[in-house]
């Protein structure tokens, strides 16, 4: 596997060398004559944290592997943004926890003889497992999606990101956007580390009649500040969402609970106010506010109902309609991650349907039932985007599983998104589901047809009562899927599907019902992800695989399969 490397030597200066103070301690100080300075990752390291100092006051902090035996890649550091005058010098004051006598002296690490300054940051993909018409990181590690709203013709995705390695650490909200939620292009970190701590999950709001006073059509954005307890504070932005100013009166709302995380707020029309839903440990709370800066708790859900196998986390409440004309018939959705306690192991996306009323969630079915999003293993933390054109209920997942996101077979980045699907409603006996159709956006994405699989297309099958369906290489990898019309299921087995063997919890197959009888199948291939929808939305099922060449042949009993190349 191809790691991106730490530049063209030709454009870089070598650091000054560091000063090695003890066998945990060591300074570098950095004249920033160019604007990175390029960190080498290593990372089966343990962290080392960095303190980046200028004129005696700190103006950053974070964590890295810094490479002790080898470099897998570097990450670059901006550090012409972070000196006060043009003629300040920077010191790095380093700390390193890991054990000394595994990984011997500090001062024979490699890392030192490659810390380099460098005026850019190759970013040239160099993954055969980075996806072509899915949403990721440029470069490191990304998680849950945040903040996410429309507006202005403009698709705004943040998320949870680590700039400084292609694992867990640092959160910070990156950022991205789009036109056509298809094709995305980030842009700069929207909302860094502070003194309250990282940047937990969060979510974003047009504020259209400056309820918050910081101008009509700010972006408001709310998020947990992770430091000794999480606490929930706001950001706004006057510049459509590309740079956030805190609010100097952070935290905005507190509790006395370890895990009180992940607001997501929305406009409630018939109270006339902003509700926020926060995950509290296997509960999620209700608050209201008339100025996104005061809030007042409204009411809590949770005990006793669905699955509570894991924590509560990044929930979402939707107003859904019904199918109904007039506005009181219509339904509520509260979606519900939850890590672990999914139906195959790790994360996933639970969810309750019922009604809220601006004060209180009432559940419609058994506090037994639980009800599950996707029926894959890899579809997490997902949520909407916020102001919506024409009403529509757009979410995104993350693409991966907490039991093993930090091992999947990539370097240069880690993660994805899901592909975007419009929300519905649906009835099956005496129960609202919620159906996830791929939104319009990815049939204009559609291209011709073509003959065989590729790593980047869709399959659509047209099926007649129970189906099999083989996508498979040269190599003899594959991935099975299977209709049973009679049991009213459908499976994905990937156990054989490739690299599978960074993790015990990978090799799997799933399981779905499907809610009535499927006539056809979409299927979403692109590099490391297949996603299966019946064309209603009733069943969807997304798994991650790494074949070590694309699937180019398709079999298909009990139906027949069409193949689209997807444009890029």
């Amino acid at each position: 596997m191809a790691a991106f490397v730490c530049g063209n030597l030709s454009a870089q200066a070598q650091i000054v060398a560091p000063e090695h103070l003890s066998d945990t301690h060591t300074m570098l100080r950095v004249n920033p004559t160019q604007r990175f300075l390029l960190i080498p990752v290593e990372e089966k390291e343990d962290n080392a944290h960095i303190d980046v100092i200028c004129n005696n006051h700190i103006v950053k902090s974070f964590n890295v592997r810094l490479a002790v035996d080898k470099v897998d890649y570097c990450v670059p550091l901006d550090i012409q943004r972070l000196r006060n005058g043009e003629n300040e010098k920077l010191l790095l004051d380093i700390t390193f926890h890991g054990d000394r006598h595994k990984t011997g002296s500090v001062k024979n690490f490699v890392c030192w003889k490659d810390l380099k300054l460098s005026d850019s940051f190759d970013k040239t993909n160099r993954e055969q497992y980075r996806p072509a018409y899915h949403h990721t990181p440029a470069y490191a590690w990304m998680n849950d999606p945040n903040g996410m709203f429309y507006k202005d013709g403009v698709w705004h995705l943040y998320f949870q990101y680590n700039p400084y390695g292609s694992q867990w650490e640092n959160m910070t909200w990156g950022h991205s956007i789009s036109t056509d939620l298809i094709h995305w292009t980030q842009q700069p970190d929207a909302i860094e580390m502070d003194a309250l701590g990282q940047i937990f999950s969060g979510s974003a709001v047009v504020d259209k009649n400056n309820t918050a006073g910081f101008g009509k059509d700010a972006i408001i954005a709310m998020y947990t500040s992770a430091g000794q307890h999480q606490t929930q504070s706001i950001a706004y932005s006057t510049d459509g969402g590309k740079t956030f100013t805190k609010y100097a009166g952070n935290p905005v709302l507190t509790f006395a609970a370890p895990d009180f995380r992940d607001p997501k707020v929305f406009w409630h029309e018939g109270t006339q106010r902003w509700i926020v839903v926060l995950a509290v440990g296997q509960e999620v709370q209700f608050y209201s506010s008339k100025n996104l800066k005061e809030w007042k708790y409204e009411s809590s859900f949770g005990h006793g109902y669905g699955n509570h196998d894991g924590v509560w986390e990044c929930p979402d409440l939707l107003e859904m309609s019904n199918g109904e004309n007039e506005k009181k018939s219509n339904s509520w959705v509260l979606l519900l991650n939850i890590n672990p306690g999914g139906p195959f192991g790790g994360s996933a996306t639970q969810y309750f349907t019922g009604m809220f009323d601006g004060h209180q969630f009432v559940c419609d079915s058994k506090p037994e039932t639980t009800k599950w999003m996707d029926y894959g293993k890899d579809h997490y933390a997902t949520v909407s985007f916020s102001n919506a054109p024409e009403n529509r209920k757009v979410a995104l997942a993350w693409m991966s599983n907490w039991q093993y996101a930090n091992q999947v077979p990539t370097k240069q980045f880690r993660s994805a998104n899901s592909v975007p699907r419009d929300l519905k409603l649906f009835r099956d006996g005496d129960e609202n589901y919620l159906a996830s159709i791929p939104s319009p956006e990815m049939m204009a994405a559609r291209g011709q047809q073509i003959k065989k699989p590729t790593n980047t297309c869709e399959i659509v099958v047209d099926v007649k009562g129970s189906a099999s369906i083989v996508l498979s290489n040269k190599k003899g990898e594959q991935v099975v899927m299977n209709y049973d019309e009679a049991d009213r299921t459908f499976t994905m087995d990937r156990t054989q599907s490739g690299l599978t063997d960074f993790s015990d919890a990978f090799p799997v197959e799933t399981k779905a019902p499907t809610h009535g009888v499927i006539r056809q199948l979409r299927i979403f291939v692109d590099r490391c992800s297949i996603e299966a929808f019946d064309s209603e939305g009733k069943m969807v099922m997304t798994n991650l695989v790494f074949p070590t060449e694309p699937y180019t042949q398709v079999k298909v009993k009990g139906g027949k399969a069409k193949v689209f190349e997807i444009k890029n």
